[in-house]
C-alpha cells in the first residue's frame, strides 16, 4: 500500500486527520511515519486543533477510539513507536555528505594546518549524529573506502567516529568489515576495538571477533596491548568465560614484556651507559613497558573486581595448569590482583590456590624470582597483598609452603623501596614474636639471611628488631641464639652499621648475666657468646697487632666479656657448663681471631688438666662412698705413670660440699678442649688422644648385684656415677670418631661397647631406685627435674626379660610418650635390656635427655665393623668384655639414636600451632648440635651411609636365613641365644626404619631434590643390578622395590614386616608410571597375616603394639588389595568360622593372625574398610544402561551380604569394644545405603525384580540385629554404646519409610506392610520391662511379592 491508502483507508478516522493537519503524515508498510514540522510546532497545532473542535470535549473520546483502531494492527503499531523520520528534502542532504567526501581527500595529506584546524577531522565530525541518514548502506561503504586509501591518522578518526555516525542497523555489517581489517592491518587495533566496543553486535558475531583479537594477540604492540585485554574482557559471557580466559592466559606474555637484564644492572660503567643509549633507539623504554603492563593488570583488575564469572574463570585456568613449565609470571601477578581486591571469595581462592600450587611444586620460586626481577615497579601496586600472602604461608604447617613465603618476604625487601622493606621486617618481627616456634624460626632465620645479604638496608631497622628481646621469654635456645647472632651481626659486624644498639646490647646481656633466675642467666650465656662471635670474628684486614686482626679496643672489650661470663657463671655449675658448650658450638661455626682463639685455647687445657685429670698413683683411698678402682683402661700395656679421670673422688667431694670443680662440668668441658685442639691442629688431637684410652677412678662394678641391700643415697650415688661415666664415654666417641688411625678406631668401638654395658648396669640399678633425678646432661633448656617419670604415677615398666619386640603393651607412662620423639620405636624396653644378669630393668629412653648428644659424625663408626663373630683385634680388650666388635648391642645402640636423628630432622614437621598443654620436656632437648645442620645435610649424610646400612641389613637378613634354615623354619628352637635374637630382631627393624624415615622425607617431594633422591635409589637399586647407570627415576624405583622385596623371607616380627611394607608404599611413589605394578606388589603380600609370629623364647606375639601393628598391616592389605568386598567375605567368612571351631588359645588355620586375642583388630579393620567401599560405589543415575546397573547391584549384593555376615558375628563376640565398633560402622554402612543403594534399587526393581528382593531380605536380617543391639545397650545403660543408639534408630526408622517409597514408585505398595518389631536382646529373648510399650517399626516384606503384585 502507498502512504496515501493508509488516509484512503480511513477517510473519515479523526486520528489520522488531525494527524495530517497538524504535520504528521502515517506511512504503510515498514517505513517510519514522516514529520513535516518541529516535534514542539506539531505537538501544539494538535491541542490547538482538539480544542478549538465544536464536539469539544466529545472528540478527545473520538480521538482517542480512532487512535485505538488504528494500531490494532501489529505493523502500524510498531511504526508508531518508532521515531518519526523528517520529511525534508533527503536528495538535498545526500548530495551535501558526497560533496563533503570529495572534499576529503584534498585535505588528507596536508595535516594539521596553520591555525591548528584539522580539517578532516571537522569534515567527519560533520557526519556525526545527522537526524535522518537516506542510504546508511551507501554511507557506510564510502566510509570503508576511504579508510583504505586515508593515511593511518585519518583511517584512526574514521573508525572511531563510526558508532557515531551509522545507524543500529549498519552495525553488523560494518562490524564484519572492521573484523576483516583487523585480520590485515595490525597497526589500527586500537580504533577498530574501540569501535566494537560500541557497535550493538550479536553475541555470534562478538565471539568470532574476538576470536580473531585473540590471534592477534601475540603480534601486537605493547602499547596497544591494555586495550585489546580490556575488549577481551569485556567482551566475555557467563558461559564461555572459563575458555576465553585459559586462552588468554596461554597467549599473555608478559616475560616479553622486560628489557635484557644489562639494561636493569645498577652499576654504573661507561659502557653500560652507552649501551643503553644505544639499545634505547631499537627497544621501547622500560617505562612504557612497565607502564603498559601496569595498564594491562589494571584492566584484569577492573574485569575482576566487576565480574565474578571472570575472577572464578581466572583461579580456574591458573588451578587447571599441571605442569612446573606451563606456569607464567601472569599467573603470580593475577593472584596478587585477586587477593587484592575486595571480594572474600576472590581473596580466599587466591591463597588456596597459590598454596595448593606451592604444596605440589607448580610454582616455585624461581617463577617468583623472575616476576619480581621483571615486574618490581608494577607489583609495588600489589605490595599489601604480597605481605599478606607471605604471612599466611609462613603460618603454614607444610615446610615447602613455608619456604615459598619465606622467598616472598625476601623478594619484597630487595625489589621495593624503604617503606616496604620495613614493613617487611615489621611482619617479620611480629612472627618472631608470635610463640609459635615454627613460626618464630622461620622468621628468624629470615631475618639472619637478610642481614648477611643487605647489611646496610637492614641496619635502618635494627630498633625493630631489638624489640625481640622483650619477648625472649617464650624462646627456645637455640631461637635466642639466633636472635643475638643477628643483633650481634648488626652491631658488631665488620661494617658496624647498626652500631647504635651497641651500648644496649652491653646492658641487656650484663643484666641476665648478673641475674639469679637460671633461665634469665642462661639467656645471658648464650647472648654473650654469640655476641663474642661477632667481635672477635676473624677480619679480612689485620688491624691489631701481634697476629691479630682485631682493632685493640675491640680486642680489649672480647677479653673483657669472656672474663664476665666466666666469673658469672663460677657460681653454677650448671651455668658453666652450659658456657662451656656453647663456646664449643661457637668454636664449631666461627673462626675466631687469632689471638683469641689462642686465650680460649690455652686457658681451657691448663684448666682441665687441674680440675679433672689425676697421675695414676698405688694410692686410691679415701672417704669415698665406695671403694675406688681404676676402671676401662685401654692403655694397660704403656708404661706405668699414667693419667686418669678423677671421677670418684670428684662426686664425693661435691657431695659434701660444692665446690668450684663439679663433675658434672666434666663432658662440657672436655668437648670444648676437643674443639679448641681440632681448631688450633687441623683436627689433629694428639695433643689429648690420650684421653680416649686412660682410664677412669670408678668403683668396682660388681656393687651393681647388691644394689638392693644398698641406701637411698648410695643408690642414687651409684646412678650419678653411672651416668657421669656413659655421658664421658659418650663425648670421647664424639671426639675420636672421626680419626682415621686403626687403633683409634679400636679403642671408639671399645668405647661403644663400653656404654652399651654400663647402659644395662644403669637400667638394673634405676629399676631400684625410684624418685631418682640423674645429673643434667643438656643444659640449654630448662631444669631437668619433669623430665623423668615421677615415682608414683608414671614409674618406667619393668620388662620382663625374655619378650621380644612388640610384646611390649606400653612403654611407661601416657605422659611420657609426649617427652621422647613420639615412642614410635615399638621395641625400647627390649633394645635397652642389656643387663648382664637376669635381674629387671627400667627401659632408658625415658632418661634419653640425660644423656650426652651424640654428634652426626659418630654414624661413620657404623662403617668399621660389620656384624660378625671375627676379633677386629684379639690385642686391644678391655677387662668387662673379652671380644672387641661391633656387636648387635652396638649396632643397635648406633642405629637407635640414628633413627632419633633421622625422626627430628626429617620427619614431616609437626603442626606448628601452640598446643594447649604444653608436654614438660622440648622435643628438640638433646639434639642442639643436630639444629645447626639443615634436613638436606642430614639427608646427604644418611645417603652416604646407605650402603653401609644396606650391608647391615642383608646380614640380618642372612642371620635370621640361617637360623632359620639350621632350625628347619623354627625360630624358637633350643639352642638360640634369645638374648642376640632379640637384638638382631631390634637391629633389623631399626634399619627399616631407618630406610623409611629416609625415603619418606618430604624434601624429596621438591625439583631441587631429584638428583639426591636419585643418587639414594641409586643406592638400593645397584645393590641388586651394579652395572647399569643413567637409569630413570622410574627404573631406580623399580629396582629398589625389588630389592628390599628380598627381605620379605625372613622378617622376625610383625612390626619388623610392617615397617618393610610402609618403606615398600615410600618406594612405589616415586615410581608414578608403574603405581599399577606396585600396588599388585603390595597387595600379594597377606602372608605376613598368614604367619604366626613367635618371639626368640617361643611365645606368642601379643599386646597393645602388636595389635597396632596388625590393624596397620590389615588395613594396607585391604586398601591394597583388588577385591575389598571378595578379601573381607574371606576373612569374616572362613577365618571366623575356623576360629570359633578351634581351641580357646588357638588361631585361625588360614589367617594365623587371627585369634580371641586380636578378633577386635580385624572386626574394626574390615567394618572400617567394608564402609569406605560401599562409599566409593558411584551413585546411579536413571540414564544407567543395563548392563551397569546390573553390575552395581552386584556390588551392593556383596556389600550387603559382607555387612550381614559382620553383624551376625556380634553374637559370638558380644565384648563392648565390638559391640561400639558394630554400632559406630553399622549406622556409617546405612547411611551410605540410604544415600546411593537405594535410588540404584528405584531404577532396578523392575528389571532385577528378584535380586532387590533378595537383598533387602538379607539387609533385613542385618537391620534387626542392629535393632536387637540398640535394646542391648539401653538395658546396660552404658553412655559409651547409647550415644550411638539415637543416630541409628534414626537411620533404622528412614531406611523403612524409604522401602516404602521404593515399592510405591514401582507400584507395589501392597507388598509393603508393617508389623510391631519387640524389644529383644543380643541373645534374641524379648526385654520384659518393655513389652506393653509401644515399640518401634520394621518392614517385613515377604516372598508373597510376586503373587500379590504384578509388576
Amino acid at each position: 500500500p502507498t502512504k496515501s491508502s493508509v488516509q484512503d483507508s480511513y477517510p473519515d478516522s479523526v486520528f489520522v486527520q488531525f494527524l495530517r493537519e497538524s504535520g504528521v503524515t502515517l506511512t504503510a508498510g515498514s517505513t517510519a511515519n514522516e514529520i513535516a514540522v518541529d516535534q514542539v510546532i506539531f505537538q501544539k497545532r494538535l491541542q490547538q486543533q482538539l480544542r478549538k473542535h465544536p464536539r469539544f470535549p466529545n472528540i478527545i473520546q473520538e480521538f482517542i477510539s480512532a487512535l485505538e483502531t488504528y494500531i490494532e494492527d501489529p505493523e502500524r503499531f510498531r511504526n508508531c513507536l518508532l521515531p518519526c523520520v523528517p520529511s525534508s528534502t533527503s536528495q538535498q542532504d545526500t548530495q551535501v555528505i558526497n560533496t563533503l567526501f570529495e572534499k576529503l581527500p584534498e585535505f588528507m595529506f596536508e595535516g594539521v594546518s596553520e591555525d591548528g584546524l584539522n580539517v578532516p577531522r571537522l569534515i567527519i565530525n560533520q557526519l556525526k549524529w545527522l537526524d535522518r541518514i537516506v542510504d546508511g548502506k551507501d554511507l557506510s561503504s564510502k566510509l570503508m573506502q576511504m579508510v583504505s586509501v586515508a593515511p593511518v591518522e585519518i583511517q584512526r578518526d574514521i573508525i572511531t567516529s563510526l558508532p557515531e555516525i551509522l545507524e543500529d542497523s549498519q552495525h553488523g555489517d560494518i562490524a564484519k568489515e572492521l573484523n576483516a581489517l583487523l585480520q590485515q592491518n595490525t597497526q589500527l587495533p586500537v580504533p577498530i576495538l574501540d569501535a566494537l566496543s560500541s557497535l550493538n553486535l550479536s553475541s555470534a558475531l562478538l565471539s568470532e571477533v574476538r576470536d580473531v583479537v585473540m590471534g592477534t594477540l601475540s603480534a601486537v604492540q605493547l602499547e596497544d596491548l591494555p586495550v585489546i585485554v580490556k575488549f577481551i574482557l569485556h567482551s566475555i559471557s557467563a558461559s564461555d568465560a572459563n575458555e576465553v580466559v585459559c586462552d588468554l592466559r596461554k597467549k599473555l606474555e608478559l616475560e616479553q614484556c622486560v628489557l635484557p637484564a644489562v639494561l636493569q644492572a645498577s652499576q654504573s660503567q661507561f659502557f653500560l651507559l652507552f649501551l643503553f643509549h644505544l639499545l634505547t633507539l631499537i627497544c621501547p623504554s622500560q617505562t612504557n613497558m612497565t607502564d603498559s603492563v601496569a595498564l594491562v593488570l589494571e584492566v584484569i583488575k577492573s574485569a575482576i573486581r566487576f565480574q565474578k564469572t571472570i575472577s572464578e574463570a581466572w583461579l580456574k585456568a591458573i588451578e587447571n595448569v599441571d605442569e612446573s613449565d606451563d606456569h607464567k609470571v601472569v599467573d603470580l601477578l593475577v593472584l596478587f590482583i585477586l587477593h587484592s581486591t575486595n571480594a572474600n571469595h576472590s581473596r580466599r581462592g587466591a591463597e588456596r590456590v597459590l598454596r595448593v600450587k606451592v604444596r605440589k611444586g607448580l610454582i616455585q620460586e624461581n617463577l617468583l624470582q623472575k616476576t619480581f626481577k621483571g615486574h618490581a615497579q608494577v607489583m609495588r601496586g600489589y605490595f599489601p597483598s604480597i605481605l599478606a600472602l607471605a604471612q599466611g604461608l609462613l603460618r603454614s604447617p607444610d615446610c615447602c609452603v613455608v619456604s615459598f613465603g619465606g622467598h616472598m618476604y625476601k623478594q619484597a625487601f630487595t625489589a621495593f623501596d624503604s617503606y616496604c622493606q620495613q614493613e617487611v621486617v615489621g611482619s617479620l618481627v611480629t612472627h618472631a614474636c608470635s610463640g609459635v616456634s615454627g613460626e618464630v624460626d622461620v622468621a628468624l632465620e629470615l631475618l639472619c639471611e637478610l642481614v648477611s645479604q643487605k647489611p646496610a638496608e637492614m641496619s635502618q631497622f635494627t630498633v625493630f628488631v631489638k624489640g625481640i628481646l622483650d619477648y625472649m621469654d617464650n624462646l627456645t635456645s637455640q631461637q635466642i641464639r639466633r636472635l643475638f647472632h643477628l643483633l650481634s651481626c648488626l652491631a658488631f659486624g665488620q661494617e658496624q652499621h647498626g652500631g647504635h644498639i651497641q651500648d644496649d646490647m652491653h646492658i641487656v646481656i650484663r643484666k641476665q648475666l648478673s641475674s639469679t633466675v637460671p633461665k634469665y642467666k642462661r639467656i645471658g650465656i648464650i647472648g654473650a657468646v654469640m655476641m663474642v662471635g661477632s667481635m672477635g670474628a676473624c677480619r679480612n684486614k689485620p688491624d691489631g697487632s701481634q697476629g691479630g686482626t682485631l682493632p685493640k679496643e675491640t680486642h680489649r672489650q672480647v677479653m673483657a666479656l669472656l672474663e664476665l661470663v666466666r666469673s658469672c657463671s663460677e657460681s653454677s655449675p650448671e651455668a658453666a657448663a652450659l658456657y662451656y658448650d656453647e663456646l664449643a658450638n661457637l668454636l664449631q661455626t666461627c673462626k675466631l681471631d687469632p689471638l683469641v682463639q689462642a686465650w680460649i685455647g690455652k686457658s681451657v687445657l691448663e684448666d682441665f688438666q687441674e680440675d679433672f685429670v689425676v697421675d695414676l698413683g698405688p694410692d686410691l683411698s679415701g672417704p669415698f662412698v665406695f671403694p675406688a678402682y681404676v676402671m676401662h683402661n685401654l692403655d694397660e700395656d704403656e708404661s706405668q705413670g699414667g693419667i686418669a679421670i678423677n671421677l670418684l673422688p670428684l662426686m664425693t667431694q661435691d657431695q659434701i660440699c660444692r665446690g668450684r670443680v663439679s663433675p658434672l662440668c666434666l663432658s662440657s668441658f672436655f668437648r670444648l678442649l676437643r674443639l679448641c685442639e681440632e681448631v688450633q691442629h687441623q683436627g689433629d688431637l694428639e695433643e689429648i688422644d690420650a684421653l680416649l684410652g686412660c682410664p677412669l677412678i670408678l668403683t668396682d662394678m660388681e656393687v651393681v648385684e647388691k644394689v638392693e641391700s644398698l641406701s637411698k643415697a648410695e643408690r642414687e650415688f651409684l646412678c650419678s656415677l653411672l651416668f657421669y661415666t656413659i655421658n664421658w664415654f659418650r663425648e670421647t666417641v664424639n671426639a675420636f670418631c672421626k680419626q682415621n688411625d686403626p687403633e683409634m678406631k679400636m679403642k671408639v668401638v671399645t668405647r661403644i661397647q663400653n656404654i652399651t654395658y654400663l647402659q644395662s648396669l644403669l637400667q638394673t640399678c634405676l629399676a631400684a631406685t625410684p624418685g631418682y633425678t640423674p645429673p643434667q646432661a643438656n643444659f640449654d633448656g630448662e631444669s631437668a627435674e619433669g623430665m623423668i617419670p615421677s615415682s608414683s604415677s608414671a614409674l618406667p615398666k619393668k620388662g620382663k626379660k625374655g619378650k621380644s619386640a612388640g610384646e611390649i603393651t606400653s612403654k611407661n607412662s601416657s605422659g611420657d610418650k609426649s617427652q621422647l620423639e613420639g615412642a614410635d620405636l615399638p621395641e625400647k624396653e627390649n633394645e635397652k635390656e642389656k643387663e648382664k644378669d637376669a635381674k629387671s630393668g627400667v627401659s632408658l629412653s625415658s632418661y634419653w635427655p640425660f644423656f650426652r648428644e651424640l654428634d652426626v659424625e659418630v654414624l661413620s663408626v657404623l662403617q668399621c665393623g660389620l656384624l660378625s663373630r671375627t676379633l677386629l683385634d684379639t690385642e686391644l680388650h678391655s677387662k668387662l668384655r673379652e671380644e672387641v666388635q661391633l656387636g648387635p648391642a652396638e649396632l643397635l645402640f648406633l642405629l637407635e639414636d640414628m633413627w632419633r636423628k633421622l625422626d627430628f630432622s626429617l620427619a614431616s614437621a609437626p603442626a606448628k600451632k601452640a598446643p594447649f598443654l604444653k608436654s614438660k620436656t622440648d622435643r628438640a632437648v638433646g639434639f642442639a648440635h643436630l639444629q645447626q645442620k639443615n634436613a638436606k645435610e642430614i639427608a646427604t649424610y644418611c645417603i652416604e651411609l646407605l650402603p653401609t646400612l644396606c650391608t647391615h641389613l642383608e646380614n640380618c637378613h642372612n642371620h635370621f636365613q640361617t637360623l632359620l634354615s639350621e632350625h628347619q623354619g623354627v625360630v624358637d628352637a633350643p639352642g638360640v641365644d634369645v638374648k642376640e635374637q632379640q637384638l638382631m630382631c631390634s637391629a633389623y627393624q631399626l634399619l627399616l626404619q631407618v630406610l623409611h624415615t629416609t625415603f619418606s622425607w618430604a624434601g624429596f617431594s621438591g625439583p631441587e631434590h631429584r638428583a639426591l633422591l636419585k643418587s639414594a635409589l641409586g643406592v638400593l637399586a645397584g645393590r641388586l643390578k651394579e652395572d647399569e647407570t643413567d637409569l630413570t627415576l622410574d627404573q631406580l624405583s623399580r629396582h629398589a622395590f625389588e630389592y628390599l622385596q628380598n627381605f620379605r623371607s625372613t622378617v622376625p616380627s610383625l612390626n619388623t614386616a610392617l615397617c618393610l611394607i610402609q618403606l615398600l608404599i615410600v618406594l612405589s611413589q616415586y615410581g608414578g608410571s608403574n603405581h599399577r605394578t606396585y600396588r599388585e606388589q603390595i597387595s600379594a603380600f597377606p602372608r605376613f597375616l598368614c604367619q604366626e609370629w613367635v618371639t626368640a623364647s617361643g611365645e606368642k606375639e601379643r599386646g597393645n603394639k602388636y595389635n597396632d601393628a596388625l590393624q596397620t598391616l590389615l588395613s594396607i592389605y585391604l586398601e591394597h588389595t583388588d577385591d575389598v568386598l571378595k578379601a573381607v567375605e574371606e576373612i569374616a567368612g572362613e577365618g571366623v568360622p575356623e576360629l570359633l571351631n578351634a581351641a580357646k588359645d588357638a588361631n585361625s588355620r588360614s589367617w594365623p593372625t587371627l585369634n580371641r586375642h586380636t578378633f577386635l583388630v580385624y572386626y574394626k579393620s574390615m567394618m572400617a574398610v567394608l564402609e569406605r567401599a560401599v562409599r566409593k560405589i558411584p551413585p546411579s543415575k536413571q540414564t544407567d544402561n543395563q548392563e551397569v546397573q546390573s553390575e552395581k547391584l552386584l556390588t551392593w549384593n556383596l556389600a550387603v551380604r559382607d555387612f550381614h555376615i559382620l553383624i551376625n558375628l556380634v553374637k559370638m563376640f558380644d565384648s563392648r569394644p565390638v559391640l561400639t565398633v558394630c554400632l559406630k560402622y553399622g549406622r556409617l554402612f546405612l547411611e551410605s545405603f540410604l544415600k546411593l543403594g537405594m535410588p540404584l534399587l528405584d531404577y532396578s526393581f523392575k528389571k532385577h525384580k528378584e535380586d532387590v528382593q533378595s537383598l533387602l531380605k538379607t539387609f533385613q536380617l542385618s537391620t534387626r540385629q542392629l535393632h536387637h543391639m540398640c535394646g542391648h545397650s539401653k538395658i546396660r545403660q552404658d553412655t559409651g554404646l547409647t550415644n550411638h543408639v539415637p543416630a541409628l534408630k534414626k537411620n533404622l526408622e528412614q531406611f523403612v519409610y524409604r522401602v516404602k517409597a521404593m515399592l510405591t514408585l514401582n507400584h507395589c505398595q501392597e507388598a509393603f506392610w508393617l508389623g510391631n518389631l519387640k524389644n529383644r536382646d543380643l541373645k534374641g529373648e524379648e526385654i520384659l520391662s518393655q513389652r506393653s510399650q509401644a515399640v518401634d517399626e520394621e518392614e517385613e516384606e515377604s516372598s508373597q511379592l510376586q503373587s500379590e503384585e504384578e509388576v
